[in-house]
């Protein structure tokens, strides 16, 4: 049996890479996506005609705070990427004696977190497309982060580096187009694309020198989060006015980051 090499695999990254980026930004020029034809788009497909609107449907105030549970509900992103820089500095001490190959990729997906907290905070104070691109700038960050993980994990820490770095200048890129010209196609891209390949890679054997995070685990977490999102009145009544999809979504997708930080715990032990 023929080993592949980890630059066969890097090659095949790179390749995937291409064809993401020819079909957000080559697609831009050729089949732009308002953010009109979007929610006609999401209303064919049989899901909630607000989804991908500013409007959610706990608009509940508390403490002052309007839309309370939407804004509350993005802590645990921060709480979790500070909880994860002090594991990374934990790691870091002599007396561990172990060289964390994934330092970069994890340090950026953990001010991703905490940087998804402000942006989607800031975004649920005055829903706005002013305010969204905070939220996701915040979003941006953390997929590169995740992204770069990924490639750690399964590829090289060489690759998780560069495809990190790749992702902030595509996310940075697709806000840019988004703002200048309405088009969503570049961002919508970048972010189920992101987790395509983040899939696509835990189906593979980890490196040897892996720190063993679960990539399936992070995308089931992502995918139930787009789930719930979806039904954000359904979960609302559901629930008898409880929790809304929305904010069930930012609790469960900041769970995202559970794996990651279990792999730390068990490193730094």
């Amino acid at each position: 049996m023929i080993k592949t090499t980890p630059f066969k695999h890097e090659l095949r990254l790179l390749l995937a890479i291409a064809v993401l980026v020819v079909i957000g930004f080559a697609g831009h020029f050729v089949f732009p996506i308002d953010p009109d034809a979007a929610k006609t788009l999401i209303a064919n497909l049989g899901l909630h005609n607000d989804l991908g609107s500013h409007h959610f449907i706990d608009s509940r105030a508390w403490l002052g705070i309007p839309n309370a549970a939407d804004v509350l509900s993005n802590l645990p992103f921060a709480l979790l990427g500070i909880w994860g820089l002090l594991l990374q500095v934990k790691l870091r001490k002599p007396s561990q004696r172990l060289i964390n190959r994934e330092s970069f990729v994890l340090t950026l997906f953990f001010i991703g977190l905490i940087f998804t907290t402000i942006g989607s905070g800031l975004y649920h104070l005055a829903p706005s497309n002013e305010t969204l691109v905070w939220d996701r700038a915040g979003m941006a960050f953390a997929f590169a982060g995740m992204l770069g993980i990924a490639a750690s994990e399964r590829i090289s820490s060489r690759s998780g580096i560069w495809l990190g770095l790749a992702s902030l200048l595509a996310g940075a890129l697709s806000l840019i187009v988004w703002r200048q010209t309405n088009d969503v196609l570049p961002w919508s891209v970048l972010q189920f694309g992101s987790m395509a390949m983040v899939l696509a890679l835990a189906v593979t054997r980890p490196t040897t020198k892996a720190l063993g995070i679960s990539l399936l685990w992070i995308v089931i977490f992502y995918g139930t989060a787009k789930v719930v999102e979806a039904a954000d009145s359904f979960v609302f009544e559901a629930t008898g006015h409880f929790v809304s999809g929305h904010t069930l979504k930012h609790l469960v997708a900041s769970l995202a980051a559970l794996p990651v930080i279990r792999s730390l715990i068990l490193a730094s032990q």
